[in-house]
């Protein structure tokens, strides 16, 4: 499970290996107040969409406001209560969620490339209510930092490639925190050269997902629909794969280190 949260705060809060490359600050503290946010959403007309970009809204409430299409790249969003936001078709690239508040939030066709989503509070207990787990469907997190809790998710489509999901080993003493996706919605999900490492994909619909070059060592796809997928070069040591739905899966025969992928049964032809 995804706990415990001091461990969570040690691991967002600290250096490189959470944050991609280029996502924000997330200690500039706060430069924007809520109300000129308001403003600037309130001010938004098509071909004109809030620009936000650069912004520190960090610990702000913008909870149930409507980014859609709002330019919010580079912005600092670090323990940001987004809790029901709209952000549909929201630029953050290089954006830092980490910590911020996404108890369903929408995120459906959201630009969050190089972004990093390590840690967000996504439901209100241990076990997610219907509708908590934010949206992430079709949205591109290309080269994202991401360790979360999408647990039943809607994230159909979504574009991980180049990013990294994987768990940290290190400043991780108080318990493994990983990226969990299990029975989430990911059919059609791009995940080509991302770090998958200890990801929960178990029980998820990965029907026709690109696992190409990915590295799934030590994930737990166990029971997952995978019918489709591609695993091309995929790194499958220690992968948990029991009864997993491998029919029409391509490249499993160029995946790496399949013999040690636990419970693999060929698919019939």
């Amino acid at each position: 499970m995804f706990r415990p949260l001091a461990a969570a705060i040690a691991i967002a809060c600290s250096g490189a290996p959470v944050l991609a490359e280029s996502a924000a600050n997330p200690d500039t503290p706060a430069n924007v107040t809520v109300e000129q946010i308001k403003e600037a959403l309130a001010a938004a007309k098509p071909g004109h969409p809030a620009d936000l970009a650069g912004k520190s809204m960090r610990n702000l409430d913008l909870a149930k406001l409507d980014f859609t299409g709002a330019d919010l790249h580079g912005s600092n969003l670090f323990g940001a209560k987004l809790a029901g936001a709209n952000l549909t078709r929201a630029n953050l690239a290089g954006a830092n969620l980490n910590l911020s508040w996404l108890i369903g939030a929408n995120f459906t066709d959201a630009d969050l490339t190089d972004a990093s989503v390590v840690a967000p509070v996504v439901a209100q207990g241990l076990n997610a209510a219907a509708g908590e787990i934010p949206i992430f469907k079709g949205a591109k997190l290309t080269g994202a930092r991401v360790q979360a809790r999408f647990t039943g998710g809607s994230l159909k489509g979504a574009k991980f490639s180049g990013g990294d999901l994987s768990a940290h080993l290190r400043n991780q003493s108080m318990g493994l925190m990983h990226t969990e996706m299990g029975s989430a919605d990911l059919e059609g999900a791009d995940f080509s050269d991302a770090n998958m490492g200890h990801v929960d994909l178990s029980f998820a619909n990965v029907r026709g997902a690109n696992f190409k070059d990915a590295d799934l060592s030590r994930a737990d796809l166990t029971g997952a629909d995978a019918s489709g997928a591609d695993f091309t070069g995929a790194n499958l040591q220690g992968t948990e794969m029991a009864d997993a739905k491998l029919v029409g899966a391509t490249g499993l025969a160029t995946a790496k280190n399949i013999g040690e992928a636990r419970g693999y049964k060929p698919p019939r032809p």
